[in-house]
């Protein structure tokens, strides 16, 4: 393990921004052979009772092999595998864990990535039991996190959970994943960008907590990363490490904020909402990271466009904003899942008008500050499209069969998915939102035409 990751465990740091900032973490292995370890690290941390969770598909990959491991090794396991390959983490799914959890458990030992994880972590916190996970893929951030990405009621929610005492990943299995879920985890590791770029903003807006510590550390993983892409479509090994690393430990920056800010702007609300549309309209489901690199090359399009933008701050102050217009649009495109989402901004008033226009007296005085931060921050977005075309990974919503008029939807009302203040809110702050939409999509149709 490199002393990237290993810096950060077993320890508490005094922070600058005035918090402590310390996680749950015990242990990290990423390393060839890494699965045979598992036991050994099971037995240091005095665990004798293991449920493994794991789908079909990360059953073959590692589950399978894992099992055997532990039964040689005389530690008691169940398994539950899933039926499906690709388990959606809904009411039924967590139902299902927790019926077939014995009540003699210590510890759930997830056996795969995003889905498996985010569920395995929820029902370990109802539950009041540890967890740890053995990665199959570099397809995702939430390795570590302390929030649970779940689909409930037709609605893409975080809820509370915990993180994982241990995370293992063998470089030889992860690097034989399909390369679809390798460009996933890049995807993801790219979205930081953008979410960054929003936390920022909201700290200059709105006087959010903010923490250079934490933003240096997953910018420092972000650029090792970057530095390695052309390594990565080699699957080498090296670089399959700094992809996982990189993951890791932007987990861990959520871990210390308490919350996804560091990891998750607009560019995952627009993956969520699609997600959810994908869903409900019965399409096949795209991963999460592919969607979220897709989200986040549109998303530095717009914020390139609006460092250029002459805003006209008196027109943004004078438009209206009906209710019951926004209601209807709720309910057209967000469908069954629109109750939560009206739910949710009767809670949080994100949209009230007298708190609109007292941003809009923020951001103008602080408009060539955002300009600046802008243009500082964000590469280029020919440079990022070029990283994900070097890797054949997607960057255009039609690559992923996403109709254009459902990314003119996600620019809209995409932001209704969180309370979080992002690029979206901000564009729907200066009335520009609609305009954005449209542009976007003429952009994105030159875009595929040029191939």
């Amino acid at each position: 393990m490199r002393e990237g990751v290993a810096q950060y465990l077993g320890k508490a740091r005094k922070c600058s921004c005035g918090r402590v900032h310390e996680t749950p973490l015990k242990r990290v292995v990423i390393e060839q052979d890494a699965l045979q370890k598992v036991p050994g690290i099971l037995e240091e941390l005095d665990y004798h009772r293991v449920f493994l969770v794991a789908d079909q598909n990360t059953w073959k990959a590692a589950g399978e092999a894992l099992e055997q491991e532990l039964v040689e090794a005389q530690i008691a396991c169940e398994a539950l595998v899933f039926s499906e390959q690709e388990p959606v983490p809904d009411e039924s799914h967590l139902g299902e864990i927790l019926t077939a959890c014995p009540p003699e458990t210590e510890i759930l030992l997830a056996v795969g990535t995003g889905t498996i994880n985010d569920m395995c972590k929820y029902v370990s916190f109802r539950l009041k039991l540890d967890y740890m996970i053995v990665a199959t893929a570099t397809s995702m951030d939430g390795f570590v996190s302390v929030g649970a990405a779940l689909m409930l009621n037709h609605v893409k929610v975080t809820k509370d959970a915990h993180g994982p005492v241990a995370v293992i990943g063998d470089t030889k299995i992860m690097a034989e994943a399909p390369m679809e879920l390798i460009t996933a985890g890049l995807g993801d590791v790219l979205g930081k960008y953008t979410c960054l770029l929003d936390w920022k903003l909201s700290q200059m807006i709105n006087g959010e907590y903010y923490c250079d510590y934490v933003v240096d550390m997953v910018r420092g993983a972000v650029e090792t990363v970057v530095e390695q892409g052309a390594q990565i479509k080699k699957r080498d090994p090296e670089a399959i490490r700094s992809l996982m690393e990189a993951l890791v430990v932007t987990g861990i920056a959520m871990y210390y904020v308490g919350n996804s800010r560091p990891a998750s702007g607009c560019e995952h609300h627009l993956s969520h909402f699609w997600e959810m549309r994908f869903l409900m309209e019965g399409r096949k489901p795209v991963l999460h990271g592919t969607k979220v690199g897709v989200g986040m090359i549109i998303v530095t399009q717009m914020y390139h466009m609006l460092a250029q933008e002459t805003v006209d701050f008196s027109a943004a102050q004078k438009k209206e904003r009906k209710v019951s217009d926004w209601e209807q649009k709720i309910k057209t495109s967000y469908l069954d899942a629109a109750e939560g989402i009206l739910r949710l901004e009767q809670e949080c008033g994100k949209n009230n008008i007298e708190q609109r226009n007292q941003r809009l007296q923020i951001i103008e005085k602080r408009w060539e500050d955002i300009r600046h931060t802008i243009e500082e921050q964000l590469p280029a977005t020919e440079q990022l499209i070029a990283l994900l075309q070097s890797l054949d990974a997607p960057y255009c919503p039609c690559q992923i069969g996403l109709p254009i008029e459902m990314v003119q939807e996600g620019i809209e009302v995409g932001k209704e998915v969180r309370n979080r203040y992002t690029l979206l809110q901000l564009l729907w702050d200066l009335g520009l939102e609609e305009t954005y939409s449209k542009q976007i999509r003429t952009w994105l149709e030159d875009l595929e035409k040029r191939g």
